[in-house]
């Protein structure tokens, strides 16, 4: 059975630039372009993995990544984060901070924009457990 990775970004590009890349890696993916239709997509599909912008309208990657983790049905599900989001003051493991609670755990990787391919396949591979 192929795993089933929903991908979240509101730049076209983006989606099919992942789309495309994860298809040919064998995965079954499908798409949102912002975080409330994210958020249905995760909740009617369970995906077995989210890879999720940062930075989206109608509702950010953070929120919906914080309701995520706080939905006892979701939780368990990786997020990969993948953003353009990125300044010399807030390197990786700020970053993890600024998403996460004390209670929410830090997302399963994170990705910088533009995407490295390799470095993605491999942050996939790993948040599956592959």
């Amino acid at each position: 059975m192929r795993k089933k990775i929903l991908i979240i970004d509101d730049e076209p590009d983006v989606l099919t630039f992942l789309g495309t890349l994860l298809r040919k890696s064998g995965y079954e993916v499908s798409e949102a372009v912002d975080g409330v239709e994210g958020m249905k997509k995760v909740i009617d599909d369970k995906p077995d993995l989210v890879c999720l912008d940062l930075l989206m309208p109608e509702k950010t990657g953070i929120k919906m990544y914080r309701e995520m983790k706080k939905d006892v049905s979701l939780k368990g599900i990786p997020v990969i984060m993948v953003t353009g989001f990125m300044t010399p003051k807030l390197g990786h493991m700020d970053f993890k901070k600024f998403i996460s609670e004390r209670s929410i755990p830090a997302p399963e990787g994170y990705i910088e924009k533009p995407i490295d391919k390799e470095e993605f396949l491999k942050a996939v591979r790993e948040a599956l457990g592959a």
